[in-house]
């Protein structure tokens, strides 16, 4: 059932059309992400969706009583309640009831359980209790711990006042606020921002059960690959529909710029083989006449637009102006933190052309520890030793090192006076700071350009040994993209510590946990990493099961063949997700088509068209393509689920 429809859409801008006829579906269970660059408008036709900005045209209708749920990007909970207090109070209704039970109970305790007063409270009673289980009466108090836990609220901080909490508590309680609330649609700007890969990844859990409907922007790829099937990409002033999670929809959208490309060349070859034979053709009185049709078919030709892009991309490469030695750097045993330790044991031994990632709990010092490397603040012990012609560059989360009351043009030129004006302003412009944009005040530019200023100077820098803070905060995806791609072509070293998985996938060829007790190595990345922990997880649990209390002191070491067998069913486990998330998109592509099927038929009634013989052909070749499609996907859909069976069963 549709609960929400966006229709035909407009939204202009001091006489500029931000996005036109734009056409957005909602059902009751939609997992949708709303992607596009910074700017594009995501942001503002949300508004216009739940009725915070106007409507220039178009229309938006919901179902009835429709309850929604908006998350503002950095909308922190503006409360001077005590943390549970304030979650609790979206139980109000409930606390109501369990109030009247409990004054319902008394009352039929003082009644003659044969009088027709006790029967008439008793009636009240029962109908009340049950309205008061089905909304999970005696569970929600669970309910709040549990999504408080999630977001690291631990109980000695209930009685907490919420306007004494940071920014990004705030919004991690907003958000808290509103996964209890549970409205039919629930819709989330950036909702992983401030929060730490472990809570991001209890956040999926969630609201992968989540009831409602979801509509999220996000710029966390990964997040998006675990929560939505349905994608609409707003570019060009338009939006575009996909099914899929988000790596789908990037291998659609690439297919559908090539389909458009082949389309384009194929027509403009075609015009240019019909443009030469009028030029050629049409003063020769033999072929005059073919010329002109030929001319007239030009005329009437319906143009296929030139695809074009969503505006520009960034464009640079890390280029190291020499080698370092082998050995990059090296921390023995060290401790961070400020006033007591954060982190310790941490050791680390990077190697020329390693790419590793720093990973761990908000609060455990990862940022503290590239200060400590950087020597911008002291190890509480140990030090660090960089190897032989290691020149290091650092990207700073904080962009402390941007002087607020430069331009962008002196905040580069300064760093490089010998440089040539004209060629600053070429780099900077691959950077995508152009004509007036490089006399803007480094105080008044967003955080986005100020992240793409701090690459600038970084690229410009040409170090062989990279430490990197976050450096994707801020770039909206395509940014995020380009940025990747110039780290993996990069000839040096990098240390980096980032929340973003799908960029730690990309970039990191080793992952360094970070905790209260040190640093774990694992030699991989950000999926490896997960997998690893999680076995090491369930054999410490298969260790412990076997063991028994009385010998689970002993701490023995797991056999050979456990482990084997271990091994065997995670990768039995691995194949039943796999072949499991391969049944369920196949049978949502099956729904897809058959539905298109319908509407085919559908049209091919409709008498303009079942009295149109080329009408009728065209959507009778559709339809048979349908067809062949639905019945190859029915085959495919039967072996998958035939051998998910089997493995089950086994």
């Amino acid at each position: 059932m549709i609960i929400l429809q966006a229709q035909d859409l407009t939204k202009r801008f001091n006489g500029m059309t931000i996005f036109s006829k734009v056409n957005l579906s909602i059902q009751e269970k939609s997992r949708i992400a709303l992607v596009g660059r910074n700017g594009a408008g995501k942001s503002t036709l949300v508004k216009m969706i739940i009725g915070d900005q106007s409507i220039d045209s178009g229309q938006v209708t919901t179902k009835k009583n429709l309850t929604i749920g908006y998350l503002a990007q950095d909308t922190g909970l503006d409360s001077d309640k005590g943390i549970y207090e304030e979650m609790a109070s979206v139980f109000s209704e409930l606390k109501k009831q369990e109030h009247q039970i409990h004054e319902l109970e008394a009352q039929m305790g003082t009644l003659n359980p044969k009088s027709e007063a006790f029967q008439r409270v008793s009636a009240t009673y029962d109908h009340i209790r049950a309205d008061f289980e089905q909304h999970n009466g005696y569970g929600y108090d669970a309910e709040i711990r549990g999504v408080l836990h999630g977001f690291g609220f631990d109980q000695d901080q209930y009685n907490k006042p919420i306007n004494e909490l940071s920014g990004g508590q705030k919004t991690q309680l907003a958000l808290a606020k509103l996964l209890l609330e549970k409205p039919e649609l629930l819709i989330l700007d950036e909702p992983t921002n401030h929060l730490d890969v472990e809570t991001i990844t209890w956040l999926e859990g969630y609201i992968q059960n989540y009831s409602g409907a979801l509509l999220i922007i996000s710029h966390d790829r990964y997040f998006l690959d675990r929560i939505v099937n349905e994608v609409y990409d707003l570019a060009n002033g338009t939006l575009k529909h996909y099914t899929g999670n988000y790596t789908q929809y990037t291998e659609k959208k690439a297919q559908d710029i090539s389909l458009r490309w082949k389309a384009y060349e194929k027509q403009q070859a075609e015009i240019t083989k019909l443009q030469t034979f009028v030029d050629k053709n049409i003063v020769r009185a033999s072929t005059t006449k073919q010329a002109q049709a030929r001319r007239k078919q030009l005329e009437k030709m319906p143009r296929i637009e030139k695809p074009t892009s969503d505006g520009k991309t960034i464009r640079f490469a890390f280029s190291p102006s020499a080698k370092s030695g082998n050995n990059v750097l090296k921390v023995s045993d060290a401790a961070v933190g400020y006033t007591k330790v954060l982190a310790e044991p941490i050791n680390l031994d990077i190697k020329r052309h390693q790419a590793i990632a720093i990973v761990g709990p908000n609060g455990v010092g990862k940022s503290t520890l590239l200060k400590s490397i950087l020597g911008i603040i002291p190890f509480l012990k140990g030090s660090a030793q960089f190897g032989t012609g290691v020149d290091t560059g650092y990207y700073d989360q904080e962009q402390a090192s941007l002087h607020p009351s430069k331009t962008v043009l002196n905040e580069v030129w300064d760093d490089h006076p010998t440089t040539p004006e004209g060629d600053i302003r070429s780099i900077l412009g691959s950077f995508l700071f152009s004509g007036d944009d490089v006399a803007k005040m480094v105080h008044d530019l967003s955080g986005g350009e100020k992240a793409r200023l701090l690459l600038t100077k970084l690229a410009m820098q040409h170090n062989n040994f990279l430490i990197l803070d976050e450096p994707t905060n801020h770039l909206d995806i395509d940014s995020r993209e380009v940025l990747e791609k110039a780290l993996n072509q990069f000839d040096g070293t990098i240390l980096f510590v980032s929340h973003d998985r799908y960029f730690i996938n990309k970039v990191a060829s080793s992952v360094v946990e970070l905790s209260r007790t040190g640093t774990t190595l694992y030699l991989g990345d950000y999926d490896y990493y997960v997998d690893k922990k999680a076995e090491q997880l369930a054999i410490k649990h298969h260790e412990q099961e076997k063991l028994g209390t009385s010998e689970a002191a002993e701490h023995p070491v797991a056999s050979s063949a456990d482990k084997k067998n271990y091994q065997i069913n995670k990768q039995a486990q691995r194949k039943t997700r796999k072949l499991s998330r391969e049944v369920t998109d196949l049978e949502t592509r099956l729904d897809q088509l058959t539905h298109s099927k319908t509407e085919v038929e559908t049209k091919m009634t409709q008498p303009e068209v079942f009295n149109d013989l080329d009408k009728s052909a065209e959507l009778q070749k559709k339809l048979e393509a349908l067809n062949q499609q639905i019945k190859q996907t029915e085959n495919d859909w039967e072996k998958k689920s035939l051998a998910l069976e089997d493995l089950q069963s086994s």
